[in-house]
């Protein structure tokens, strides 16, 4: 499969193109005409149509049919995936993004109980299709991806620390670096470091069999794991992820096709969700 990511040092900028014409197509409606965006994000037509194309892979036209509110039933109508099917056909490797291959392992239940003590974490704040992100990572891989367009990185900080708040923080854009340019760009193998709960890894390993451009719901993942009836914990496992993107929880939709919540905010989840529908169709 081709990478088609955006290039890196232009990723945040395209990003903030696209946060502004997903606030302005709610605004004018899906029929708004390419000229009246351009215009609105003081643009000529033909500059606006080849950075949005760079970024998503489609025209603003047809990538504004991703951004409706029906968007989300109708990917659980035509692209829903059961996880048993998934394993089946063998897309559990489909824990893929574009020509990215994730291994995983798993911290210990006792390691994690310990809140992360004698855990060394490195991180750095780097570009992503999606904004400003903080990526972070021990020496065994990355544990946490963060989106901070919504929140400000010192609130995500907070909230990663918070996680494992007996680890050891280390600055590392030297080494953080070239792993989020594997994750966001380049491609290759990404090992990951899943810390948590025995019970939120089950939901992480499952989300993890969801191919890019399919979603799921949290009932199917509660099924999945063998915990049918324990959805609102499946929900909070959900979105306490924190390897977000590689860890697709962005593909768990409520039953009735509503988004439901991202930690990172409603409009990084629609935006990634209509990123992935684009380029899987192109």
């Amino acid at each position: 499969m081709t990478d088609q990511s955006p290039m890196p040092g232009q990723s945040a900028y395209h990003f903030e193109v696209m946060r502004r014409a997903i606030t302005l197509v709610d605004e004018m409606g899906p029929a708004a005409r390419l000229d009246e965006l351009a215009r609105e994000m003081s643009m000529s037509p033909a500059h606006f149509q080849r950075v949005f194309s760079e970024w998503a892979g489609v025209s603003p036209k047809r990538y504004q049919q991703y951004l409706t509110l029906g968007h989300a039933k109708a990917l659980l109508r035509e692209r829903f995936t059961t996880l048993e099917t998934a394993h089946a056909a063998g897309l559990s490797g489909s824990g893929r993004l574009h020509d990215l291959f994730l291994r995983w392992e798993a911290m210990s239940p006792g390691d994690y109980a310990r809140g992360g003590a004698g855990l060394a974490i490195d991180w750095a704040e780097v570009d992503s299709p999606f904004g400003p992100a903080l990526v972070m990572a021990t020496e065994r891989g990355i544990c946490g991806i963060a989106f901070t367009a919504e929140t400000g990185p010192e609130v995500a900080m907070d909230d990663m620390r918070g996680r494992w708040p007996e680890a050891e923080y280390r600055e590392a854009p030297e080494r953080l670096g070239p792993m989020a340019g594997a994750v966001f760009g380049a491609g290759g193998e990404v090992a990951l470091h899943l810390i948590g709960a025995p019970f939120q890894i089950k939901v992480w390993e499952a989300l993890m069999q969801v191919p890019s451009g399919h979603v799921t719901t949290y009932s199917e993942i509660a099924g999945a794991i063998g915990h049918p009836k324990a959805v609102r914990a499946v929900g909070t496992a959900v979105g306490r992820n924190p390897i977000s993107l590689l860890i697709p929880c962005h593909r768990a939709l409520r039953k009735s096709g509503g988004l439901g919540g991202y930690h990172w905010g409603l409009p990084v989840k629609r935006a990634i969700l209509a990123w992935e529908a684009a380029r899987s169709e192109a």
